[in-house]
């Protein structure tokens, strides 16, 4: 049997990147999949090629959660997948000295007040059966400092927190509901893009972006969703308020160098 058969899913910021990858791979599970974006047309296309359900989302807008759960009251999976950096406009200042209260206030209100109505809306949705996992998409970011972007990596950092609590407030009030985070490294999506451009200097800017990454490439959606797709399945029936990292390797240590032949 499929491993989600039966499971209904729903995955924000699912228009794009990881976010449609985990939709795809919960769908060829055997899920119903509600793909949900902020950009409606986004994930429309990714509910067509998957014979899923699209539904508008911002996930900072606590009416949009109300709206979602008055459509899917109930559900057995949530992935918490939308979140932004704070460059996607423009590149401004994000570091500790220079970064504005607006713009620390934007990213905080998308990653982390978007998860806390996530998790909000999906215990709600999942108490009725009592039981469902929450995933969360937190990041390597969560867990190291970032100068460059200190509101990102506050927000990553809170994520994997409440992420915890969650857990521990569901085994506390009796539910079988589990809440997981994943923390993915250098993901190729495109995010990356405006950094490594198309001209002929791409391999080059691609391969000093993972140059501390112990396995030296970026990570795939297709590696971050595999992992998405164990949580939300049966087989990690006795795993929560854990942290799964998908980056290469690069919070073992230092960095590995090949061996000499």
């Amino acid at each position: 049997m499929s491993r989600l058969n039966t499971k209904i899913c729903i995955v924000t910021g699912a228009g794009r990147g990881i976010g449609a990858a985990i939709a795809q791979a919960f769908s060829r599970e055997g899920a119903t999949v509600v793909v949900t974006d902020k950009d409606e047309d986004r994930a429309a296309d990714v509910a067509r090629e998957i014979g899923g359900h699209q539904l508008r989302l911002d996930v900072a807008s606590e009416a949009d959660w109300i709206a979602l759960a008055e459509a899917w009251p109930a559900c057995d999976v949530l992935v918490n997948n939308a979140g932004i950096t704070g460059f996607e406009e423009a590149m401004r200042p994000h570091d500790p000295e220079h970064a504005s209260l607006a713009d620390w206030r934007a990213v905080h209100a998308v990653n982390l007040d978007g998860t806390f109505l996530g998790c909000r809306y999906a215990i709600g949705a999942m108490r009725a059966k009592g039981s469902g996992s929450i995933i969360n998409i937190s990041s390597r970011s969560g867990l190291v400092g970032v100068p460059a972007a200190a509101a990102y990596a506050s927000s990553k950092a809170a994520v994997r927190n409440h992420t915890k609590s969650v857990a521990l407030y569901c085994a506390e009030q009796g539910l079988n509901i589990r809440c997981n985070s994943i923390h993915p490294a250098a993901i190729l999506t495109p995010m990356w893009e405006p950094m490594l451009g198309d001209g002929p200097d791409r391999e080059a800017r691609m391969a000093a972006f993972v140059a501390d990454t112990p396995m030296r490439r970026f990570g795939t959606v297709e590696e971050v969703a595999a992992i998405a797709l164990l949580l939300a399945s049966d087989e990690a029936a006795y795993m929560t308020g854990t942290e799964l990292t998908v980056d290469g390797g690069l919070l073992a240590g230092s960095a590995a160098a090949p061996k000499a032949d």
